[in-house]
């Protein structure tokens, strides 16, 4: 996928995160989902970039067309 979204057992207990960082994917995607802008969220989260933003944006994407089974 991404590389910047990386998922490693030993850190945060396997949730996909930013690369080099502990900070999980879907901390960032409720900050934006809460309505922060992307200035505020750098802001919060210093060692971030905005590739590392829209690295989160992909990555909800590709998990929006994931096709579930249904019985």
């Amino acid at each position: 996928m991404n590389k910047r979204i990386v998922a490693d057992p030993n850190v945060c207990g396997g949730e996909p995160c930013i690369k080099e960082t502990r900070i999980p994917v879907h901390v960032i995607l409720s900050h934006l989902a809460a309505g922060e802008d992307q200035e505020t969220i750098l802001k919060n989260f210093p060692r971030l970039t905005r590739q590392d933003i829209l690295a989160c944006l992909e990555y909800a994407s590709y998990l929006a067309t994931e096709k579930v089974a249904t019985l």
